[in-house]
């Protein structure tokens, strides 16, 4: 016997009983599925036909494609402001390789601007719908809303790719920050270039074209065995120091390990390496709604990799007007 999640919007509603089709390829194998297999279909029972409005596929040429209203196409009430807009106006995006980060960030943010509209924008190189995630649902009512973009589905608002996703968070939900982070779950091969997490340099290149201001939350550890994830990991020196093309400001906590200062060094010649105070930060990480964890790895196992994306958020909501 297995635990299995269903999406009803995808497969309908299960009841006791009822015959279910079932995926467990990652649960066989160990992977990030939280310890489910996925409800493909319920053969015996089809979900109800939907006349939603919408033409855009998502998760597109596969059994499981879904329909889903863009927020730029012409069935949107938000089309007309959307076909116009053509840069993002200064708006603050902080952008993380992780979606363990997107607490954090938040909490930064709103400990020194508790009445900023935050606007998440989901990228997909973890998990597709974002009804899979435990951090949005305990976030509900802190977050001005939840853009999907990509192949990603499921948030307040579906976008194309990262570049209209800010825009939908600047002109639809009237975002004053945005935050930038895959959903549940990361790719990643063990090799330099293999990992999702390299659309993190690609979205700090999306909110520098629209005129945004880009601010970078910095992957730190001292509790990873693996080498490559030790002090600042691999994947933000990558991401930031070979992938982003735009330069961004990357935070560190003030009084942190010299050594991750030293390890960022090289990237100062294109970023701006900003060290801020994390007083009360560890008070807001607490006090969170959610308890946090990363690669199964709680608060005080990971601080510095909490503490620091905390410090991001605070940052971000500096550079409000």
């Amino acid at each position: 016997m297995v635990r299995a999640l269903a999406y009803p919007a995808m497969v309908g509603d299960p009841v006791a009983g009822d015959r279910v089709l079932l995926n467990t390829n990652a649960l066989s194998l160990g992977l990030g599925t939280g310890g489910y297999a996925l409800v493909v279909a319920l053969p015996d029972r089809l979900p109800p036909d939907s006349d939603a409005p919408g033409h855009v596929m998502k998760a597109r040429y596969t059994p499981q494609q879904v329909t889903v209203l863009a927020a730029d196409e012409e069935a949107s009430p938000f089309r007309s402001v959307l076909a116009e807009a053509d840069d993002i106006a200064g708006l603050p995006v902080v952008v993380a390789d992780l979606h363990s980060a997107l607490p954090a960030l938040l909490a930064g943010i709103l400990t020194d601007s508790p009445g900023a509209r935050v606007a998440y924008v989901m990228t997909d190189g973890g998990a597709l719908p974002a009804w899979f995630s435990r951090n949005l649902d305990a976030l509900a009512g802190l977050l001005a809303g939840v853009v999907t973009v990509g192949q990603s589905f499921g948030g307040d608002l579906e976008a194309t790719n990262t570049h209209t996703g800010l825009l939908a968070a600047r002109h639809a939900l009237r975002a004053d920050v945005a935050i930038v982070t895959q959903g549940p779950g990361n790719l990643g091969t063990g090799t330099p270039w293999g990992f999702s997490g390299v659309s993190t340099g690609e979205a700090v290149n999306a909110a520098a074209t629209l005129g945004g201001r880009p601010v970078g939350s910095v992957r730190l550890s001292t509790a990873d065995e693996r080498p490559r994830h030790r002090g600042v990991s691999h994947h933000s020196l990558t991401a930031y120091g070979r992938v982003a093309l735009a330069p961004a400001d990357l935070v560190l906590p003030r009084g942190c390990d010299p050594g991750y200062v030293e390890q960022l060094a090289p990237l100062a010649g294109r970023h701006r390496i900003v060290q801020v105070d994390p007083a009360g930060l560890d008070e807001a990480l607490r006090a969170l709604p959610v308890t946090l964890s990363t690669m199964g790895r709680g608060l005080d196992a990971e601080h510095d990799y909490f503490l620091a994306a905390a410090c991001a958020g605070r940052h971000a909501a500096t550079l409000l007007p």
